[in-house]
């Protein structure tokens, strides 16, 4: 029998076709190479203490994805062995577990591969997955029987009330209840996902548990105070009420006080960022003043006792006017030398010098002990200094002269040290102006009554030499002479 051409055609494509088919059937579907050769493929021993339903050609998944299937199942003298083909190209740490599970409830067994981290080295040809590491489900048979026994032992009238009762409290929740499954399986699996942080928790807890029973006391009492806030809440209901059902029309009032303050209000408040920077900078001093204010009113109050009802003219505190004059002398050292003092008959006010002016003797002399060399440092307990700068610097309060020499030197140096920097640094110019417009002014000498004014001029008083009668009284010191 002789074929067409056209038939001997059809039957190479078909037969072209065929093959391809068959290719394709035995390569990717039956994975035929992978049976027969073990190509792209490695095997791995899994022990069980028994198979648990697992049979031949189950499914092994890795992360929820197959990555291979179970060769054969087999008995060995300390329980089961599953000998796995796993796909080659998967990376899968050999630090993990093997639990068999049933994918479905006619007893589909298949082994998941569940890792513990993702640092271990990878799963290799010939590893052993320990009996330790591997898990196999209940046995089916004995849950069944547990759970008819169970029921057995629950009177029949209770259980038809049981199933009465669960019918009532979930019928019609389907939608509810399928959200509440959905939400604790994707809770499980991100506790999955992140096992180690949980894990690290867990270990971690012990601690904030041992500082919760450590404050057992603060927490029964914070929950006493709770409760008696909230009773009284409860007791004053109508005020409570009062006070929210009046809070919109007081904060409306509140608001058009601020749009009517618009201008002002904000550099009030500005302002008021700085007071209260320097008062927390200052609480303790303010905690200090208001405890001693009210001793102090109470002392002066005590001294109006002694007057209180007597027929005296004076009703009033006893005053002592015993000023004790240069008692002890006063202080010069750290101010301005006495070629640069300003007479004090002078009625104009130039402007102050620059720089820091004040009393620079020890901080542990007689003298002037209130002065800002003493001034205590609020951020810095137990520290004095004269300016904030120098609290809050380390380093300390040193004194001119060493504190000895009282009257002051004329250059402002009694042991070495430099003029105090009250004229501004590197400015001698100013020095200079300072000196011009303020003339030199000396001691009069006592032995002949002459002094230098504030014009230059030198003048003598010849009643104030030591030549002066012996009998010059003070009535003739404030009497114009020739009276």
């Amino acid at each position: 029998m002789r074929l067409s051409r056209q038939a001997t055609i059809q039957l190479i494509v078909f037969t072209t076709i065929a093959l391809i088919a068959l290719a394709a059937m035995g390569l990717h579907f039956m994975q035929l190479p992978a049976k027969l050769f073990g190509v792209g493929r490695y095997t791995v021993t899994v022990e069980l203490s028994r198979s648990g339903g697992l049979y031949q050609t189950s499914n092994v998944t890795y992360r929820g994805s197959e990555v291979g299937r179970v060769e054969s199942v087999h008995l060995t003298p300390t329980g089961v062995a599953a000998e796995l083909s796993l796909k080659s190209g998967i990376d899968i740490p050999s630090d993990l577990s093997a639990e068999v599970h049933s994918q479905s409830a006619i007893g589909e067994q298949y082994i998941e591969l569940l890792p513990r981290n993702g640092t271990s080295p990878p799963l290799k040809h010939g590893d052993v997955i320990a009996l330790s590491n591997s898990s196999v489900p209940p046995d089916i048979n004995a849950l069944l029987d547990a759970v008819n026994t169970g029921l057995q032992a629950v009177p029949r009238e209770n259980l038809k009330t049981v199933v009465d009762e669960s019918y009532t409290a979930v019928g019609g929740l389907g939608p509810e209840l399928s959200k509440l499954v959905k939400g604790v399986t994707d809770l499980s699996i991100g506790a999955r996902e992140n096992l180690d942080p949980l894990l690290a928790l867990i270990d971690k807890a012990r601690p904030v548990l041992d500082s919760q029973t450590e404050t057992s006391d603060a927490i029964q009492g914070w929950a006493s105070h709770l409760a008696t806030v909230t009773r009284q809440l409860q007791t004053h209901d109508e005020a409570v009420a009062g006070v929210i059902e009046n809070a919109g029309p007081a904060l409306s009032e509140a608001r058009t006080l601020v749009e009517r303050l618009q201008p002002t209000l904000p550099i009030l408040l500005a302002n008021m960022v700085s007071v209260s920077q320097v008062a927390l900078t200052y609480q303790p001093n303010l905690e200090q003043l208001l405890v001693l204010v009210p001793q102090l009113v109470a002392v002066e109050s005590a001294g109006l006792v002694a007057n209180h009802n007597t027929k005296q003219a004076y009703r009033g505190q006893y005053l002592s006017f015993n000023l004790n004059l240069n008692l002890p002398v006063p202080c010069t050292t750290g101010f301005l030398p006495a070629q640069q003092q300003r007479n004090p008959s002078f009625e104009d006010y130039p402007k102050r010098p620059p720089g820091a002016t004040y009393c620079r003797i020890a901080q542990d002399a007689l003298t002037a002990v209130r002065g800002a060399r003493n001034t205590p440092c609020t951020t810095r307990p137990g520290k004095r200094a004269p300016s904030v700068k120098l609290c809050e610097s380390d380093q300390e309060y040193v004194p001119l002269n060493d504190g000895a020499n009282w009257k002051g030197d004329p250059n402002a140096t009694f042991s070495g040290q430099d003029i105090p920097d009250v004229l501004g640094p590197g400015d001698p110019g100013m020095e200079l102006e300072m000196s011009t417009q303020l003339p030199p002014i000396v001691e009069y000498d006592p032995a002949t009554g002459s002094y230098i004014g504030p014009d230059g001029r030198r003048y003598t008083q010849s009643d104030l030499a030591q030549s002066a009668p012996s009998e010059k009284t003070w009535q003739t010191m404030v009497v114009p002479p020739g009276s």
